[in-house]
């Protein structure tokens, strides 16, 4: 595999997976003995380009299956606020907040899918599933 080449990008994402957030809250599910999907978009998402500093826009879905907890929609909120000051690429910006949710709603199953505003006339949708699921990306 060849060596990818230095860009003025490298770093600019270093330890994102760590970036401090605001705690997403939980409580208990009174229904954990059936499975039933939950569906929340926030239309309003906004983060900044890691390059240009620039505001990035986008609709973020998430669908869950709970388990023994669901989220807490105003905890969520705020979550989502937080993103307005941190530069971050799309596609961590996706996988980031999966990883917040299983930790702290351990659901079943959730897809988390950001649809972003068209920046440089291309439009970038980014979705990430647990369990993982196959992708039906046609990119060979």
């Amino acid at each position: 595999m060849p060596l990818m080449k230095n860009s003025s990008y490298q770093g600019l994402q270093k330890d994102i997976k760590n970036i401090k957030t605001p705690e997403i809250e939980v409580v208990k599910n009174e229904y954990d003995d059936r499975d039933y999907e939950v569906h929340l978009e926030f239309p309003e998402f906004t983060c900044m380009c890691p390059k240009t500093g620039l505001p990035d826009f986008a609709n973020i879905t998430i669908d869950y299956v709970p388990d023994k907890t669901i989220v807490e929609l105003k905890s969520l909120k705020l979550y989502f606020v937080s993103y307005r000051n941190i530069g971050i690429f799309h596609e961590n910006v996706v996988n980031k907040i999966l990883d917040d949710l299983i930790n702290a709603a351990k659901p079943r199953s959730i897809q988390v899918v950001g649809e972003f505003g068209i920046r440089g006339g291309i439009k970038t949708s980014v979705a990430a599933s647990y369990p993982a699921q196959e992708s039906n990306c046609h990119c060979s």
